[in-house]
C-alpha cells in the first residue's frame, strides 16, 4: 500500500474511532486541548500561510466530534494558540503543549486529542515528518505511548 494511501486510511480511522467516542468528549479540557493540537499541527513547520490557517479552521468547523462545542469558540482558542506559535513558536510551544496536557487526566481525551492531531496533519494527504514530530510530542506530554498511534 502507497504512502498516501496509508495516511489517509489513518486518518479516516481516527476519524471513525472519534465519533464513536463523541458522547464522551464534551469537556472544556477535551475542548482546549483539542484546539492547541489542531494550532500545533498547523504550525508543525514554524510557519503558516493564510491557505492553510484557513483548511485547518474548515476541519474543525466540520469535525462532527468537535461539533460538541460552539464553532465560534473554537475559532478563538484555535487563532489564539495559532498567534502564540507564529509569535515565537519555541516559546509558544511550551503554552500550547501545556494546554495539550489538560486532557492528560482522562486517558479517552487523551488518545482522542492525538487522534484529532493525527486527523489533522493527514487531511491534506501528507502527514510529513514535522507534524509527526509535534504528534510525537503530544504523546509525551500525555504520557502516551507514541508507537500506540503508528508515530
Amino acid at each position: 500500500m502507497a504512502l498516501w494511501d496509508r495516511i489517509k486510511e489513518s486518518a479516516s480511522t481516527m476519524q471513525t474511532q472519534l465519533v464513536t467516542k463523541k458522547n464522551d468528549l464534551k469537556s472544556g479540557a477535551f475542548r482546549d486541548a483539542s484546539m492547541a493540537m489542531c494550532a500545533l499541527v498547523a504550525a508543525a513547520d514554524g510557519t503558516i500561510d493564510p491557505a492553510e490557517r484557513h483548511r485547518v479552521a474548515q476541519l474543525i468547523a466540520t469535525n462532527e466530534v468537535l461539533q460538541n462545542f460552539p464553532a465560534d469558540d473554537l475559532q478563538r482558542r484555535f487563532d489564539g494558540n495559532l498567534d502564540k506559535l507564529v509569535a515565537d513558536f519555541d516559546f509558544g510551544k511550551v503554552s500550547v503543549l501545556q494546554e495539550i496536557a489538560k486532557a492528560k487526566k482522562k486517558p479517552a481525551e487523551a488518545r482522542a486529542v492525538i487522534q484529532i492531531g493525527i486527523v489533522i496533519g493527514g487531511a491534506d494527504g501528507d502527514f510529513d515528518k514535522t507534524e509527526q514530530a509535534v504528534v510525537r510530542e503530544a504523546c509525551f506530554t500525555l504520557d502516551l505511548p507514541p508507537h500506540e498511534f503508528d508515530l
